[in-house]
């Protein structure tokens, strides 16, 4: 078994801003998959999924993102996880728009809802999966940036990258996190 964690915020304001794209990877698997509708658990919701022969239950934290640590980490201590088994989907500016970068453990890079994961299970080896964004243009107010909706023109690619990240979730669930490492960080 193992615990997929989309970052973003709840409501329909946040629905299609860049910091929800971690949602957005685990509605693609979801429907993928054929999962049942999620069920309120954790400061959350829960769902799961099989892939290849292995449980992945998907979390969406409604604890707002820079309080996420306070839905994963009761998930991660009651189905008893250890680092390996989790992986957090999170949104990065400083990634160029649709890039992937998977990593096994590191720093939060400023992502404030990685950052609260991380101070809440006292451990940066915490597997995860950022979702470039694209860049805030120079001086502009990088909150109002995350919370954006993608721009049309963005959005086709946008689409894509979800896909490949689902993708993403997938292989390192079947195939182990240097597999998907070496498959999707370009």
């Amino acid at each position: 078994m193992k615990l997929v964690v989309g970052l973003g915020n709840p409501g329909k304001k946040y629905e299609g801003t860049r910091h929800n794209v971690g949602f957005d990877v685990l509605e693609t698997l979801a429907k993928r998959h054929g999962a049942s509708a999620p069920k309120s658990k954790f400061n959350g919701q829960l769902t799961e999924v099989g892939v290849g022969g292995e449980k992945l239950l998907l979390l969406w934290p409604h604890t707002y993102m820079n309080k996420s640590g306070n839905s994963v980490r009761p998930a991660f201590d009651f189905y008893k996880l250890t680092p390996e088994d989790l992986l957090v989907v999170c949104d990065d500016f400083n990634l160029p728009l649709a890039k992937l970068r998977l990593k096994g453990k590191g720093s939060s890079g400023g992502q404030n809802g990685l950052a609260d994961v991380i101070q809440k299970l006292g451990s940066d080896e915490v597997p995860r999966l950022r979702v470039g964004i694209g860049a805030p243009r120079e001086g502009a107010d990088v909150a109002g940036f995350v919370l954006s909706n993608f721009a049309k023109v963005e959005k086709p690619e946008v689409e894509l990258c979800v896909e490949r990240a689902a993708s993403a979730v997938e292989d390192w669930a079947t195939q182990g996190l240097t597999f998907a490492m070496n498959q999707y960080n370009a």
